[in-house]
């Protein structure tokens, strides 16, 4: 995301002197102090349009008055009607219409054609044609008033699931970015949260057994435990453990209506960084450790003794194996689901980070900038197309001075 998109604020602490700050947005998505592009070339269409298509309307009418009376214009103002419901409303379409329809009949009138069935076929047909466009952009007004309401649902949803996240949270800079596999959707089968806690700071980001809104409510189950349970437990595996209780409960629960709920599963992955810094825990369930950033290199992290998913482990701390990463200042950590891991060109070859030509070294050196290199990339290799939810988020340490 980048739509994104925007997530945290009850479950982390704000940067210092302001407010949580929303993840990061893909490019073109308009955000706080950044027009939306296609909304203004729209607006600037719906004002240019309708002006240069009266303007030639005036022009052929002014024409036909002077041509001789044996070349008919009027048959040429059939095409502004559906020119200007191309490019706007109801409203300017039925004026362009009521306007054509005038000048078509001055011209036949000047033609001689007062009394022919010729003046009858020409009003008749801009009539129909208009009535008809100017239902079709009623219509076509009331499906964008219903998809923008949609939108704001789902922007709504966004922030209730799925918080922004703050620029800082203790020595760790901090951005994310979050993609959603469904066209209108904010947020889906991917997540992550972050949690400032006695032990450190901890993050979780997970993918749930399918994608988009099909997959909001497991996505909403898990994150509401991790915000309550990252405080209670004092280690990786006992908060591991917790949300494998909680999400089995869930899904007991989810079982009374869905037939199928005992199949449901996510692949989580928890990160605690101590407060003293330079070694990571992990845990992972079933889902890939985070890419490191170091100078201009990037490498793939790897676990030694992976869990299963939560929902196909045990609830026994014994069942997660915590390991340590040690990292310097400055170094950089890509978390990931696997949208991004998963992600195919035209070819159907896979998206490998590791494999390509970013500026490791310049993008590593600020979050929002290696989320912003990445995301770009991405679209890239698969032309603009993804085919699944990707969340990303970006921790850097980098020590106060």
């Amino acid at each position: 995301m980048v739509n994104t998109p925007a997530r945290r604020t009850a479950d982390v602490v704000a940067p210092a002197g302001g407010a949580p700050r929303a993840a990061v947005r893909p490019r073109g998505v308009a955000g706080p102090g950044r027009p939306d592009v296609s909304w203004r070339a729209r607006a600037s269409a719906a004002v240019s349009v309708p002006v240069a298509l009266v303007t030639v309307v005036l022009g052929v009418m002014a024409a036909g008055l002077v041509v001789p009376q044996d070349v008919h214009l009027a048959t040429l103002f059939i095409a502004a009607p559906p020119l200007m419901a191309a490019f706007s409303t109801a409203l300017p379409t039925g004026n362009v219409a009521g306007l054509s329809l005038v000048a078509a009949l001055v011209c036949d009138i000047r033609d001689g054609l007062l009394g022919s069935p010729i003046l009858v076929v020409h009003a008749a047909t801009l009539l129909v044609v208009s009535l008809l466009l100017v239902a079709f952009c009623r219509g076509r007004e009331r499906s964008h008033q219903e998809a923008s309401r949609l939108r704001a649902i789902s922007q709504a949803a966004q922030h209730v699931v799925l918080r922004p996240l703050p620029r800082r949270i203790a020595d760790l800079k901090v951005a994310a970015l979050y993609r959603a596999a469904d066209t209108l959707a904010d947020v889906g089968g991917d997540l992550y949260a972050a949690a400032k806690t006695p032990y450190g700071t901890r993050f979780l980001i997970g993918d749930v057994k399918g994608k988009g809104l099909a997959a909001l409510d497991d996505t909403a189950a898990v994150l509401g435990a991790f915000r309550e349970a990252a405080y209670q437990h004092p280690t990786l595996p006992d908060l591991a453990a917790a949300l494998e209780g909680s999400f089995r409960r869930h899904v007991a629960e989810a079982a009374d209506t869905d037939p199928d709920a005992a199949e449901r599963f996510i692949t989580a992955l928890l990160l605690e960084f101590p407060a003293d810094g330079g070694v990571m825990r992990s845990v992972s369930c079933g889902h890939p450790l985070p890419l490191r950033v170091h100078g201009n290199r990037v490498t793939a992290l790897t676990s030694r003794s992976p869990s299963p998913p939560l929902g196909l482990a045990g609830a026994d701390r014994e069942n997660y194996r915590q390991e340590e990463f040690a990292y310097a200042p400055g170094d950089a950590f890509l978390l990931y689901t696997d949208g991004l891991a998963e992600a195919r060109d035209a070819s159907g070859a896979f998206y490998s980070v590791t494999e390509r030509d970013i500026p490791w070294r310049t993008a590593g050196a600020d979050p929002e900038a290696l989320l912003q290199q990445v995301h770009a990339d991405l679209l890239r290799h698969t032309n603009g197309r993804l085919h699944d939810d990707v969340a990303l988020v970006a921790v850097q340490w980098a020590p106060a001075c």
